[in-house]
């Protein structure tokens, strides 16, 4: 259930189990956390490259339409009047356009799925699928896990076989109830996957073909969150029960590395700029400390200049003679050094940060990631960059 409340926030999950001893009943509640929902699916018709003999036989004997080349128009995506007039063509001189499509033979029909295994169309759309959303699953991640950092990231559609497939991933780091290392979590068409981790192709790719050590994160010591969600018209599962998808599949093994490296890409900049503000924290510790002695050091050489002989009294610059006159009438103490030498640390540190924030393009508060939802899924927005922050939406 904390799985299902991940990728579905804007949903309320609520277990209740009553015993026949009050104290030992249980209620769970996974609040709702938005009420932004995944964009519906839009209906579609097979792609030619996806469909089987049987598949063809079953949309031949259903379809209304009379003639060869209407059927073609009408019960596959991507084809329309001048290709299907060059597909036929080049299924011989047995066919023609005006030929009724339920006198087609056997062999006819297998004719026409080896010309869609060989012909090129045009990709379908990601219209038809319904992910849950960059948003909602940062959202989902934070809501349940608490992790120190995340970050997130939503592919565009790509295909499989004729059938359109969305990869979306999610990396945090740290969190509540997070064991050391890798913790995986799976989804397929926003279902979580539960069995036969090992085999899954997120859990080979997480564990074996992403060097965590390049984005700055320990695999082992660190509380790793992989999040990777595939929604597809048709998922690729493996084993009698569709318990794990598949290593075996190039194009979804490159979508999920590809997601994952994205999200730590983000992360290896959020983690770069804590390690320099904390460097730098510990810059300014490391000075303070040293304040008490130094200034004890620099009160006693004075005090010495300031009480030495006329005679041997060298020849100070006016300003000079001016501190040592103060020394002398204890207008300068070891207390007034202290304070001096933590003022010029203080201002020292500031004039570092300014200019490390600068150099950052951040003027004045550190950046934080706002997100807005779109109103409409089928906006293509870019992103917009100022000195001051980075403007995204996310779909």
């Amino acid at each position: 259930m904390r799985q299902m409340a991940v990728i579905t926030p804007y949903a309320q999950f609520l277990f209740k189990f009553v015993s026949d001893t009050p104290d030992k009943n249980v209620t769970i509640r996974f609040a709702r956390r938005t009420d932004v929902m995944p964009p519906v699916p839009s209906e579609t018709k097979h792609h030619p490259s996806s469909v089987d003999l049987l598949l063809i036989k079953r949309l031949i004997a259903d379809t209304s339409k009379q003639n060869l080349m209407q059927f073609l128009q009408h019960e596959f995506v991507n084809i329309g009047k001048s290709y299907a007039e060059r597909l036929i063509g080049e299924m011989g001189p047995d066919f023609s356009p005006k030929m009724s499509v339920k006198s087609l033979t056997p062999q006819q029909i297998v004719r026409i799925h080896q010309l869609f295994r060989q012909a090129k169309f045009e990709d379908p759309h990601g219209d038809c699928l319904s992910p849950a959303g960059e948003y909602n699953l940062r959202l989902g991640i934070i809501k349940e896990l608490h992790p120190d950092m995340v970050a997130t990231y939503s592919g565009s559609a790509q295909v499989f076989e004729g059938h359109p497939f969305i990869v979306e991933a999610g990396v945090s780091v740290g969190g509540k109830d997070v064991k050391h290392g890798l913790n995986i979590f799976r989804f397929a068409n926003r279902i979580p996957l539960l069995f036969e981790q090992g085999a899954d192709v997120v859990t080979r790719t997480a564990m074996k073909r992403i060097n965590w050590n390049s984005y700055k994160i320990n695999q082992t010591q660190d509380k790793i969150g992989v999040f990777v969600s595939i929604v597809s018209t048709k998922i690729p599962f493996k084993g009698t029960g569709k318990e794990y998808i598949g290593d075996d599949i190039s194009e979804i093994a490159s979508a999920v590395k590809s997601s994952i490296q994205q999200c730590c890409v983000q992360l290896k900049a959020k983690i770069v700029k804590k390690i320099q503000a904390r460097e730098q924290q510990e810059r300014k510790r490391n000075l303070s400390k040293y304040i008490p002695d130094a200034a004890n050091a620099i009160y006693d050489v004075l005090r010495e200049m300031a009480h030495s002989h006329p005679v041997k009294r060298k020849r100070y610059k006016d300003e000079d003679t001016e501190v040592l006159r103060k020394v002398s009438a204890h207008l300068i103490t070891r207390e007034t050094l202290r304070e001096k030498l933590a003022q010029h640390v203080e201002q020292v540190d500031y004039e570092m940060a300014l200019e490390y924030a600068t150099q950052s393009g951040v003027s004045e508060e550190p950046r934080e990631a706002i997100y807005i939802p779109s109103l409409e899924a089928g906006y293509n927005f870019i992103d917009f960059h100022s000195p001051a922050f980075v403007f995204r939406l996310i779909l």
